[in-house]
């Protein structure tokens, strides 16, 4: 089987090249773009994951992500950038990305969220129950889509995974660990306003009261 293909997009040469060597003693094939023209060419297939800079030159990271994302809706995107404002994470997740991580970081969360993101990427949807329903929502988990109150939504893939785990478990206390443990399928050391910001794109759509914040313990699913 062929190494997992990535595509770095970072305008900084030295950046760009000791992450590429780092990522490539991991065995993952690798790829560089210093400017966000190209991108959607440069992501096509065998592409899996895309590693993103914001502060690009040419063209405002976020658009690239949106032009990525259109392009490719199953490709899995990285945010990596110096952006730390909640609403830069917040905005960068609505582009389309799958993960957001500030910089500067620590080498060992970047390749673990790298490994979470392709270990993603090659699961099938399978599951004893195809579909969830809770009040007047249902969700298709092979299909990987979502009905409110018979209106389509659209979510962001790892929106979707953290709704099929809470709507798994209506009524019941999910503590932050468990959370980020099975949406992001690590041990999670690190911050989890990632969690935040996903909770709070969630409510937006399904409504301020769909899920409860349990303060220092996590969130509890309450749609109706």
């Amino acid at each position: 089987m062929a190494d997992p293909s990535i595509l770095l997009i970072e305008d900084d040469n030295a950046i760009a090249a000791a992450l590429a060597r780092v990522l490539l003693g991991q065995r993952y094939d690798v790829r560089r773009l210093g400017q966000g023209t190209g991108a959607v060419r440069a992501a096509e297939p065998p592409v899996k994951l895309v590693i993103l800079d914001l502060g690009l030159p040419d063209v405002d990271g976020l658009e690239v992500c949106r032009r990525l994302r259109a392009a490719r809706p199953e490709l899995r995107i990285l945010i990596l950038t110096a952006r730390e404002q909640e609403l830069d994470v917040v905005a960068g997740l609505d582009a389309g990305a799958d993960d957001y991580l500030t910089k500067p970081f620590r080498l060992s969360e970047l390749l673990a969220r790298i490994r979470s993101q392709l270990r993603r990427d090659g699961q099938a949807a399978t599951s004893p129950a195809d579909e969830l329903a809770v009040g007047e929502l249902r969700i298709d988990r092979v299909g990987r889509r979502v009905w409110l109150a018979g209106e389509e939504l659209a979510l962001r893939p790892k929106e979707f995974d953290l709704l099929v785990l809470m709507a798994a478990h209506p009524g019941v206390a999910l503590t932050r660990q468990r959370i980020m443990d099975t949406v992001w399928e690590t041990t999670w050391l690190g911050s989890t306003k990632t969690l935040d910001t996903h909770v709070l794109a969630l409510r937006q759509k399904l409504g301020p009261d769909a899920i409860v914040t349990l303060r220092g313990i996590g969130y509890r699913f309450e749609l109706s």
